[in-house]
């Protein structure tokens, strides 16, 4: 059923989007998914520009947007316009030079420009996390991992690393913690062992490890909070999840970055330690402060 007025700003655009997700045709699913993800440039775009993106007839993109009380496109487009200058991701605005850089053709980049390419959109990228990060959730996410005696992590492919670093920082608290490895294919066997009141940081991003899929449904069934760190309110992991923590790292000459699901990480831990009030001591000054 159609939204009965229109909403006003873009941040509650995307809110009606997910809260109706699961219920929209799977060519609406296809623009939900592109409105989300291209938000910052969407006010300048045009609806045949829209519809050929998300392999769809325009008629789909006006239906999309009657769904959600708009009149149709143009309505619905101005309330991206309306905030292009914020709306607009520094991220974004590099991936586009990067490529009028790569088809221009104008020169080889050296190794050293690379590098500094690269670092630049990460730099962006954690920008882009630091204005756009929701502090109620991220706040919910902690009070989870506080209120948790055993923490399971998934994450597979491009997130494992994300996922390690956890379970490194995580056994510097008291809490039982648990990487699902699927070491020897033994998953299901790890999985077994969650238990109501567990808690789950699934990392996962577009198009989605079904490894970790499998492991953050699971767990959810188990009776565990999921926390899904992950780049869309449309992403599988978002829709069991009681808090989603959205990221979006930068791209650059086709190769994305960890740099932003990394610092997102790190806060998460170091927020953790904070409010558990830990004090840990390095390995060496504990031995020390132990030497008669």
């Amino acid at each position: 059923m159609a939204s009965s007025s229109p909403p006003k700003t873009i941040e509650r655009l995307l809110k009606d989007i997910s809260a109706e997700f699961e219920s929209l045709s799977k060519q609406l699913k296809l623009i939900a998914r592109y409105v989300e993800q291209h938000r910052d440039h969407l006010g300048l775009e045009g609806i045949q520009d829209v519809a050929d993106r998300c392999g769809v007839q325009p008629s789909a993109v006006i239906r999309f947007a009657k769904h959600f009380g708009f009149s149709g496109f143009s309505e619905m487009q101005k309330i991206f316009r309306d905030g292009i200058s914020k709306q607009i991701a520094p991220s974004r605005n590099y991936q586009s030079r990067i490529r009028e850089v790569i088809a221009s053709g104008q020169g080889a980049m050296t190794s050293a420009d690379i590098a500094r390419e690269f670092l630049g959109g990460s730099i962006a990228g954690m920008q882009e996390l630091q204005r756009s990060l929701h502090a109620p959730t991220f706040v919910k996410s902690v009070e989870l991992l506080v209120n948790a005696d055993s923490v399971w992590i998934a994450g597979s492919r491009r997130s494992f690393p994300v996922a390690a670093y956890l379970d490194y920082a995580l056994q510097h608290t008291d809490k039982r913690i648990q990487l699902v490895s699927a070491l020897g294919s033994m998953h299901e066997g790890q999985l077994r062992s969650v238990r109501a009141g567990d808690v789950m940081i699934a990392v996962s991003f577009a198009p989605y490890a079904e490894e970790t899929q499998i492991a953050a449904e699971s767990a959810v069934q188990r009776g565990a909070k999921l926390i899904a760190m992950t780049d869309s309110r449309m992403s599988p992991l978002a829709r069991d999840a009681t808090a989603v923590l959205l990221v979006q790292d930068s791209s650059t000459l086709g190769f994305r970055s960890l740099t932003s699901t990394m610092g997102l990480a790190q806060s998460l831990f170091i927020a953790l330690a904070y409010r558990l009030e830990l004090d840990y001591q390095p390995t060496q000054q504990q031995a020390l402060s132990n030497t008669p």
